[in-house]
């Protein structure tokens, strides 16, 4: 990881700037929204940190606006307290303006022995073995999340069908901490409609409106694999569903919908 205060955003007491490496791939001016995610993820670790046998298992992002490059406060809120689901409410505002808004669902772990679960049938081949990959970015700028995340495609093209890609983060999520295996899950979650692109980005947008993250094991290492497909309909809805990985197996899915349109000229 480098040393920017190499990272997407930088504390300022009770808020966080955004930096050039949230910049997302359709405009110099807004940000990819893993990044963002993230940091909505980091707020509601921190709301459910007073009891270390919860597990933050599901994760709902709305996006609710573009996201700009400026500067942001979370407003969090419990929706529900109970003794083995508590579910949190997260609120992303720059200006007294809402732009993001995640659930989280954070569930008691250790209730009992569970059987282990069976081995994959078949599983992405090693980041190792994969070749660099860099995202769809239709903007001229030298940083953005695509130079923020390293990325080495495993199987498939970009074009529709299945596609795996691995992806790390080369930045911290906030200056001077390091991220949790879930906020470098949320970083790359976000991605699966650029790994399994399902329009030609040089014509058409596919910006997804939410993102629905669900995991039943913590991530291990600073590998996450996007093993995504898209579909879409003439319609202009479409839809990225990503089986997610790390280098010991499968740990959950990712959903995005998505809005094609044509690019404006």
């Amino acid at each position: 990881m480098s040393a920017l205060g190499e990272a997407f955003f930088l504390p300022d007491g009770e808020r966080f700037i955004a930096t050039p490496h949230t910049r997302g791939p359709w405009s110099p001016d807004l940000q990819h929204a893993g990044p963002p995610s993230a940091l909505l993820a980091r707020a509601i670790e921190r709301a459910v940190a007073d009891d270390p046998a919860l597990a933050v298992t599901r994760l709902t992002v709305e996006l609710l606006a573009p996201i700009p490059i400026a500067t942001f406060e979370i407003q969090i809120s419990v929706l529900r307290a109970g003794r083995k689901v508590r579910r949190i409410d997260a609120m992303l505002t720059t200006q007294d303006r809402a732009i993001a808004r995640a659930t989280g669902l954070a569930i008691r772990t250790g209730g009992g022995e569970v059987p282990p679960p069976l081995a994959p049938s078949a599983r992405p081949g090693a980041p190792d073995r994969g070749e660099s990959y860099m995202f769809p970015v239709v903007i001229a700028s030298p940083v953005g999340y695509a130079t923020a995340v390293e990325v080495r495609r495993v199987a498939g093209a970009t074009q529709e069908g299945g596609t795996a890609a691995w992806l790390r983060t080369r930045v911290a999520l906030v200056a001077g901490e390091a991220p949790s295996p879930l906020q470098r899950v949320m970083i790359a979650a976000d991605s699966g409609n650029g790994v399994a692109v399902p329009v030609d980005p040089r014509r058409f947008t596919f910006v997804n409106a939410d993102l629905t993250v669900a995991l039943y094991r913590a991530l291990e290492g600073e590998w996450v694999c996007l093993d995504a497909a898209t579909a879409r309909d003439p319609s202009g809805i479409g839809l990225t569903e990503t089986r997610l990985w790390d280098l010991r197996g499968p740990i959950g899915r990712a959903l995005q919908t998505l809005v094609i349109e044509p690019r404006s000229a």
